[in-house]
């Protein structure tokens, strides 16, 4: 197991070393990874050392042990906090702490004593990990949540947001068979409103699992918005029509059970898994049916809309898939979905003029990820666009998606390259609030962040990748170099040009001073 990481923290010296030289850190199950002085410095080294333990003494200039432990706790959450303390300082300690402090040692501090607290303070965090890392507790829980996540998976499904070739694995995974020759979705709506709508949907969800049972016919009922929703996969016998008598049954059951006049929508059978958010879609279109074919029954689609399970659209889940390749993936990622697309337009077996509908989801599609980057539409379309692109345009499913990846991958590096210069353009602009305001004692990182309208944690990753340094660590530099220039150039007070430098505390200032350039201020003034 990893050792835990120490940060130690103490404006003595002499209890320092001591600590670091008696302590068997490895025995023991730590690593000593950094120690301050003072609070303020511990500060800017758990910014990068992350600790997992903070020994700490309580009384410290610039920053003391019970304020260093209040804001590191919020910081650093899982941390651990054990606290010196001298005779007079330690009931104070023991009422005013109220956050992760595992122990407080009353000074002088013996090695045994530390070892001892170390060794309970190993124990508790080896249970802590193991607890989150227990591979029986995890499938427990996994096991207990598995309806939930059938449920959840099963929507997601209806709703095509998950993406057909992770369907099967997925499903495996959640112990459900997906298997089959073909799939439908049926939505199962009860009629007028009711203030017992959640307990009749369970009620039928009990119906349909009960009524579905059907062979050549696998069928998976769940709730689904204010009712429920059916998922049926067909193999060798089983009939669409014997799956409608079957909830035509449980309508009437519904009836005379629950009392409630249920209305069943049932979209077109696919030949695949991924197909199955358009059957939903024709589903829904059969429910909007109700007002023309009655209620308290069931409608099918491929009844009334004979040429529904042949219709081509590039659906909402096609654009959550193709904007996510552009946005987020490489160019493999644009292509697989690309070719996912031409596959389909091939398989539908439409000529090229009966391609407009898909074609133009498409280019509106394309049109919204360059507009929504503030890209010039020239760039991405060509010299002159006007958007006068047509689906007769393209000979071939090859060459409509030939043409797509073209403008995918246009728009993937155009996009690319605007958030380099953006970062870039970010860094620079809180490199210049830095300059203009390192004067000021509460200049902060929520300040700059609030200023940028940027969270903290995505303006420090990306600070740090611009300029190599943390944003305490950049400010401290800026302060320096500006003390150091009003050394050399002015007469002004040392405790003065501290409070120009964004130094409320002289002493402080002078700590930091020396510890960056290797002299007090009054020695680097003097020359030396």
């Amino acid at each position: 197991m990893d050792l835990y990481r120490v940060l130690l923290v103490d404006d003595e010296e002499d209890i320092r070393v001591g600590i670091s030289r008696k302590m068997d850190w490895e025995g023991l199950g730590f690593t000593l990874v950094g120690e301050a002085e003072n609070g303020r410095e511990a500060l800017e080294l758990a910014e990068v050392l992350s600790p997992d333990v903070v020994l700490t003494d309580i009384k410290m200039p610039f920053l003391d042990g019970l304020e260093l432990c209040r804001i590191l706790s919020g910081r650093l959450p899982a941390s651990r906090f054990v606290i010196f303390s001298g005779f007079d300082e330690f009931q104070y300690a023991k009422q005013a702490i109220q956050m992760n402090v595992f122990e407080y040692i009353l000074k002088p501090i013996s090695a045994e004593e530390l070892s001892g607290v170390l060794r309970k303070l190993r124990e508790t965090l080896d249970t802590e990990r193991t607890q989150r890392q227990n591979t029986e507790l995890l499938r427990r829980r996994y096991e207990e949540s598995l309806p939930v996540l059938r449920e959840l998976f099963c929507t997601q499904l209806l709703e095509g947001s998950i993406p057909p070739e992770e369907a099967v694995d997925r499903a495996a995974r959640l112990e459900l068979d997906l298997s089959g020759e073909a799939w439908v979705a049926a939505l199962a709506s009860i009629e007028g409103t009711t203030d017992r709508r959640e307990m009749l949907a369970l009620a039928l969800r009990q119906l349909l699992e009960e009524g579905l049972q059907l062979p050549g016919c696998r069928c998976r009922a769940f709730l689904y918005g204010d009712g429920a929703a059916v998922l049926a996969a067909f193999q060798g016998t089983g009939s669409i029509y014997t799956f409608i008598e079957a909830l035509e049954r449980v309508c009437a059951l519904t009836q005379s059970y629950l009392g409630q006049t249920l209305t069943i929508g049932v979209g077109t059978p696919c030949a695949e898994v991924g197909g199955l958010p358009q059957s939903a879609e024709g589903a829904r279109s059969a429910l909007a049916y109700r007002g023309l074919e009655g209620t308290g029954r069931v409608i099918y689609i491929g009844d009334l809309e004979p040429e529904a399970g042949i219709s081509l659209s590039f659906d909402e889940n096609d654009e959550r898939e193709l904007s996510a390749a552009v946005k987020l993936g490489g160019q493999q990622e644009v292509q697989e979905v690309v070719d996912r697309l031409t596959r389909r337009l091939r398989a539908s077996g439409l000529g090229a003029g009966q391609w407009n509908l898909f074609f133009l989801e498409l280019l509106t599609c394309l049109l919204r990820l360059a507009r929504g980057a503030g890209l010039d539409l020239e760039e991405v379309f060509g010299p002159g666009f006007t958007g006068a692109v047509q689906a007769s345009d393209f000979s071939s499913p090859g060459a409509l998606g030939e043409w797509c990846l073209e403008r995918c991958l246009r728009i993937q590096a155009l996009i690319r390259r605007q958030r380099t210069d953006s970062a870039g353009r970010t860094v620079e602009r809180a490199r210049e609030f830095i300059r203009e305001h390192y004067g000021e004692s509460d200049l902060s990182v929520e300040r700059l962040c609030d200023h940028l309208h940027l969270s903290s944690a995505y303006f420090s990753t990306l600070f740090k990748k611009g300029t190599g340094m943390s944003f305490t660590a950049y400010v401290t530099v800026v302060r320096m170099e500006a003390a150091a220039e009003a050394l050399k150039n002015s007469e002004e007070k040392t405790y003065l040009i501290a409070r120009q430098c964004g130094y409320e505390d002289a002493n402080y200032f002078s700590y930091v001073f020396k510890k960056h350039f290797g002299v007090s201020p009054t020695k680097y003034r003097a020359g030396g």
